[in-house]
């Protein structure tokens, strides 16, 4: 039988037909009135089984067949087939719906008397997880939560229009990701206005107005969607909040390659280790010893002296904007650079000696001098002296 005729044969089973007898049927109104020994060859039934089958037909008033050898048959047409079973499944259907009807009433009464609330969750297959994510986008009204991993983000970069929509209607979207999504194709398909920030995710999880919670499954595409669920989103909604605390801020940086967006969030952890105290002690030591910070990176994988200097002045710069919310300025007239930050807490300071070693094994000789304002925020001035030949 071809595909199409396999697909209704499937289909009339679910009318009560039996898989012989729903492959005779559409036999027979394919190939008109044929043989008994015809039918049971084009439809594939056992020669022993067709004419049995061919009884139950008669019977269900969905076949004509002869009375005399060789047995003739012939279909019903369909819309006189049909149309009594047609009723009596309509007539089934409104008996369910008054079933389910009545115990739904007595399920609400139960419920009431308990002191309980129904909580809902559905099941989503892969096909239908983007248009539900969508759809719960498009309806938001004041905040979107989102966590996702690969998977995740792909799907929510697929609801761009729908992210657009949101935020002109001033929704507030957070979106939390893994590092080394920075950069990718579906991470530059967010729009600008999403505040992201960056930290260890290895799920999916989306809230849209403290109401709706979508978990999707990185290993199969499949998703659930949480509704009514007050508990639950409440507690998801503080979970993301302190991960949204501690995760780093990304600032404007996610314009950069996804290479150098990398390279600055593993020089942020060496210094986050123990790069202040190391500019710190540098700054003080009366012996004139200093820390070569080319070389304390190199050791931790990260080679910036492969760089120009264009380059690192950008990394520098991201990097003062995610740690100290700070900038680097370049004053080319007297061959000075100024960083600075509206924080006074020293954080600029390695930022701005691992630029200052740099020069050095460039052959520029420098001068850096380091301003605390208090209440202005600090700065570090290099003065770049002379180049050496």
């Amino acid at each position: 039988m071809l595909r199409k005729e396999q697909d209704l044969t499937i289909s009339l089973e679910t009318f009560g037909l039996s898989k012989y007898e729903a492959q005779a049927y559409v036999t027979l109104i394919t190939k008109g009135t044929i043989s008994a020994s015809e039918l049971a060859y084009y439809a594939k039934i056992p020669r022993t089984k067709v004419y049995p089958t061919l009884l139950k037909l008669e019977k269900k008033r969905l076949a004509i067949i002869s009375k005399r050898k060789p047995i003739i048959c012939n279909a019903i047409a369909p819309e006189d087939a049909f149309d009594e079973l047609i009723h009596d499944q309509i007539n089934r259907v409104n008996g369910m719906n008054s079933v389910v009807t009545k115990l739904k009433c007595t399920y609400e009464n139960s419920k009431k008397a308990r002191g309980t609330e129904e909580k809902r969750y559905f099941n989503l297959s892969p096909n239908h997880v983007s248009s539900q994510l969508k759809t719960m986008i498009e309806k938001s009204k004041s905040s979107i939560l989102v966590m996702v991993d690969t998977w995740g983000l792909n799907l929510f970069a697929q609801c761009k229009e729908e992210i657009l929509h949101a935020l002109r209607k001033n929704v507030d979207i957070k979106l939390i990701l893994p590092l080394s999504l920075v950069g990718s194709e579906s991470f530059r398909a967010i729009p600008n206005d999403v505040k992201i920030r960056i930290s260890e995710i290895t799920q999916n999880c989306i809230l849209c107005d403290h109401s709706e919670i979508l978990l999707i499954d990185s290993n199969n595409g499949k998703g659930v969607i949480f509704t009514s669920t007050q508990v639950l989103e409440n507690n998801y909604a503080k979970i993301f909040s302190c991960i949204w605390k501690e995760a780093e801020k990304i600032g404007s940086v996610k314009e950069m390659g996804k290479n150098h967006v990398q390279e600055i969030f593993k020089i942020i952890d060496v210094l986050r280790e123990n790069g202040l105290g190391f500019a710190l002690n540098s700054t003080l030591c009366s012996e004139g010893k200093e820390i070569d910070w080319i070389k304390l990176l190199e050791k931790n994988g990260i080679n910036l002296k492969r760089l120009d200097f264009e380059e690192l002045v950008k990394i520098i710069d991201g990097g003062l904007q995610i740690t100290c919310a700070g900038q680097i300025q370049q004053i080319e007239d007297d061959n000075h650079i100024v960083i600075e930050s509206k924080m006074n807490s020293g954080k600029s300071l390695p930022w701005a000696m691992i630029l200052d070693r740099y020069l050095n094994l460039k052959g520029h000789k420098t001068r850096l001098m380091y301003q605390n304002h208090s209440r202005n925020g600090e700065k570090v001035h290099i003065k770049i002296t002379s180049k050496t030949r």
